[in-house]
């Protein structure tokens, strides 16, 4: 195929052959990530893949051909999860990776993509060799990651841990108000396909999935990849300060019941909370609204949500507290009302130990130095971990940006990340 687009030799331009060894192959890798970038191109050279569109299904259906390509066998769930699958020389639960395809609205050509090509890669790499694993393998391609149609992500994902209903999905509507179904349906499923879609998991035993790391911890350091050691489930809290409006030049400064004064008082206290319960603990003040919000009015009221995340559920927990804790002080000491509401709560995930010391294994014996690395962002792996062990692998992200046309991750790091992978998921084959 021709590659319209400079993204192949963007990715070719510096890349080391020596790392195409095993069976990787580095210029199959460029040259899968550039004809996925050019499924809902956009004019900056970004995609628009939403999911349950025609431009993610079109790359599933892309995957998928590659998938029969390296010999896996191709089936689609009920909630358009595509999975190809390997058989073992030996009977046992089945090894599982993969990511998404799926995009933010002008997204980049990584997110996700990456985490696919990699594991596709692994059995492409065993085809050519002519290895045989002792286990099944599975590369998964989820729908629906990141939630940008719905604003609720890892459809696919919930839907194979048997986590969604119709009851759950019936009220969801997309960005332009059709409901779930009448997507399902013009995507070429439903509903009760969709919630009937979990998988016998006593047929998995682990799942990994590679990503991007879209964060600056891997670059600052020099390296190239890293292990992950938990995923930060968030919690979301709605808190709601009520005061009294009036008209800004008649009402003095000493008879005021400003709700904006208090959660300013309040934003400032939640940016110094997390690091007194846990150092990979974090709390972001995201949205805020101001009603009547006039330039010369005292609001009458203001809304905020803060989204809480750790790794560690316990250390979350007594954060979340002290949260609250701090509106209601805020609000006594600006005499206002405050209400708190908690809108969402995921578990994290802590990657088991064993898992991890894999990982770095697999790390060092191919040349590299170790990190251990928490991911803020959820992830595929997040919600499966609740059903099988899982793990996670990063790979160096350019000035840690990602959901963005700029979002970059050098080929050489790719193929390192699915150099670390494939002797990851040998060892645990292994075992």
């Amino acid at each position: 195929m021709l590659l319209s687009n400079t993204l192949f030799s963007r990715l070719t331009a510096g890349y080391n052959e020596s790392l195409s060894r095993g069976g990787i192959d580095g210029q199959r890798v460029a040259e899968r990530l550039s004809m996925l970038s050019e499924i809902g191109r956009t004019a900056d050279g970004g995609v628009d893949r939403p999911g349950f569109s025609p431009e993610e299904k079109h790359a599933k259906l892309l995957v998928a051909s590659w998938m029969e390509e390296a010999g896996l066998q191709v089936r689609e769930d009920g909630a358009g999860n595509v999975i190809g699958r390997l058989e073992g020389s030996a009977v046992g639960p089945a090894v599982l990776s993969g990511s998404h395809v799926d995009s933010v609205p002008n997204g980049g050509n990584f997110d996700g993509p990456l985490g696919v090509i990699a594991a596709l890669e692994v059995a492409e790499a065993w085809r050519e060799t002519g290895h045989q694993p002792e286990r099944p393998y599975e590369v998964i391609v989820f729908s629906d990651e990141e939630g940008s149609r719905f604003g609720s992500g890892l459809t696919g994902s919930h839907a194979m841990a048997g986590e969604l209903t119709g009851e759950r999905m019936g009220s969801v509507r997309d960005m332009d108000g059709r409901t779930f179904a009448e997507v399902m349906d013009a995507y070429g499923t439903s509903v009760a396909d969709v919630c009937s879609a979990a998988r016998d998991w006593r047929e998995a035993g682990l799942f990994v999935e590679l990503h991007i790391e879209q964060g600056k911890k891997l670059e600052r350091a020099g390296f190239a990849v890293g292990a992950v050691k938990g995923i930060a489930g968030p919690v979301w809290i709605d808190v709601t300060f009520e005061g009294t409006a009036g008209h800004a030049g008649n009402t003095p400064m000493d008879d005021r019941r400003d709700p904006l004064v208090a959660a300013s008082h309040f934003v400032h206290a939640v940016s110094s909370l997390p690091r007194k319960f846990s150092e990979t603990a974090v709390a972001t003040v995201g949205r805020l609204t101001v009603s009547p919000n006039g330039i010369n009015v005292i609001p009458q009221k203001v809304e905020l949500t803060v989204d809480v995340r750790d790794i560690h559920e316990d250390k979350r927990t007594q954060l979340v507290e002290a949260i609250i804790g701090a509106a209601q002080v805020s609000a006594t000491m600006h005499d206002v009302d405050v209400a708190t509401r908690q809108m969402l709560s995921v578990d994290p995930l802590l990657v088991q130990e064993d898992l991890l010391a894999d990982m770095n294994a697999a790390i060092e014996d191919l040349g590299m130095t170790p990190m251990d690395l928490v991911s803020g962002a959820g992830h595929d792996a997040m919600v499966i971990g609740r059903k099988v062990p899982a793990a996670m692998l990063f790979v160096r992200s350019r000035n840690g940006v990602s959901h963005n046309p700029a979002e970059w991750t050098d080929l050489n790091d790719c193929v390192k990340g699915i150099h670390v992978l494939k002797a990851f998921i040998e060892k645990r084959m292994e075992d």
